[in-house]
């Protein structure tokens, strides 16, 4: 059961850090960068995209981290 919660608390903290990161580049005018900015959206939503994949999917319902977040 820790790994099940270390795990929770890690992915949660994983895409807080992803958020901001996001909000940093807003903040400081990084899209501008169309390229860069493109490209890390693209892997926001691979991200977004490979989580909902592996938690949510597999048994057809929300799990334990897609329930709590």
């Amino acid at each position: 059961w820790i790994i099940r919660y270390l795990h929770a608390n890690g992915a949660s903290m994983f895409f807080i850090c992803l958020f901001i990161h996001v909000g940093r580049g807003l903040y400081y005018g990084s899209y501008t960068f169309l390229e860069t900015w493109n490209i890390g959206i693209i892997l926001l939503f691979t991200v977004m995209a490979t989580a909902f994949m592996g938690y949510v999917l597999p048994w057809g319902q929300m799990s334990f981290w897609g329930a709590t977040v």
